[in-house]
């Protein structure tokens, strides 16, 4: 991420507990679903301030963020079994086949370079490793429209409004494996992809 991203995210950190409420009844289903999974190292990139960390019921948790204020937030939300550290998920610090999970919630938009984020994450999930993506995705429906008139709006608060996962010459190394669909002409979506 740039240098004008992790700036803005300092600032929106202040009103990032909104996003949360917001977000709450989608990163509820992706947990159930990550909890069901067996015990294992999980990446989480993109954490945020954290306040998500009581919902992991298992696992061995490294939450990365390129945000000061977010890690900062974030550590003192964090238990025993989660570690956060300052990183760039597009240039991930860690050895190859190190995650048995990947969990990216509402940050394949956010990111500078989504094709090198997936790639990094390709890289750093063991064989048969899942990655869970929670993103909006713009639908082949009215919602679309929508989308592109807030195209330009959504630079300056560093997202795209339009995307499309098919876009990523990347997520073809990965299999779909579950599909989850939440809101209005599923807009948003939980999308659980195996290495």
């Amino acid at each position: 991420m740039n240098k004008q991203t992790n700036s803005f995210y300092d600032k929106f950190s202040l009103f990032y507990p909104l996003v949360d409420v917001l977000l709450k009844p989608q990163k509820k289903v992706l947990f159930n679903e990550v909890n069901r999974l067996t015990d294992g190292n999980l990446l989480e990139i993109g954490v945020g301030n954290g306040t998500h960390f009581k919902y992991y019921n298992k696992h061995k948790i490294t939450a990365i963020d390129t945000s000061e204020a977010m890690v900062k937030t974030a550590r003192k939300n964090s238990a025993e079994n989660i570690e956060v550290l300052k990183m760039d998920g597009e240039l991930l610090l860690f050895d190859d086949e190190k995650f048995d999970y990947v969990v990216l919630s509402h940050v394949i938009a956010v990111v500078t370079r989504p094709e090198q984020l997936i790639s990094e994450a390709y890289r750093v999930l063991k064989p048969g490793g899942k990655m869970f993506i929670l993103n909006h995705f713009t639908p082949n429906n009215w919602l679309k429209y929508i989308d592109q008139s807030f195209a330009i709006v959504s630079k300056a608060f560093h997202f795209r409004s339009v995307f499309y996962i098919e876009d990523l010459e990347s997520i073809k190394k990965f299999r779909l494996s579950k599909e989850i669909h939440f809101g209005l002409g599923s807009y948003f979506k939980l999308l659980i992809y195996k290495k």
